[in-house]
């Protein structure tokens, strides 16, 4: 009997922890989001910068059970790698913008065209 209640007390705590497993790891996915470049390469950042976006706030929060706000993916099939990079370099800065640290932000002069395009999918 010492045994037995030894191995439940054992896997009461076992499965204590893997809740509190999945807790963290769910907490932390819902902090971050990833956005996928056309490349396939992905940015990890957090779900606060992401929010600058009105689409990619659309497709994070809408009902309606859409990959985007299950999975905290968003995929960019038309905009490429550099683009996104500095995109989200640009939701960062907002962030510190509205904060009042007014700092400037460089954009490459190669990289205007490309970057109004996808700031004006993304609403940005």
């Amino acid at each position: 009997p010492v045994t037995n209640k030894r191995a439940v007390e054992e896997e009461r705590r076992s499965q204590i922890r893997r809740r509190e497993r999945k807790r963290e790891t769910t907490t932390k996915m819902s902090e971050t989001v990833k956005l996928i470049s056309m490349e396939g390469f992905e940015f990890v950042i957090d779900r606060e910068a992401a929010m600058v976006s009105q689409t990619i706030r659309s497709m994070l929060t809408s009902p309606g059970g859409f990959s985007e706000s299950k999975d905290g993916v968003v995929t960019f099939p038309d905009i490429s790698s550099t683009i996104l990079e500095k995109i989200c370099q640009y939701f960062y800065w907002s962030l510190q913008y509205s904060r009042g640290k007014e700092t400037e932000f460089h954009i490459e002069p190669e990289l205007t065209l490309e970057l109004m395009m996808a700031a004006n999918y993304l609403h940005t």
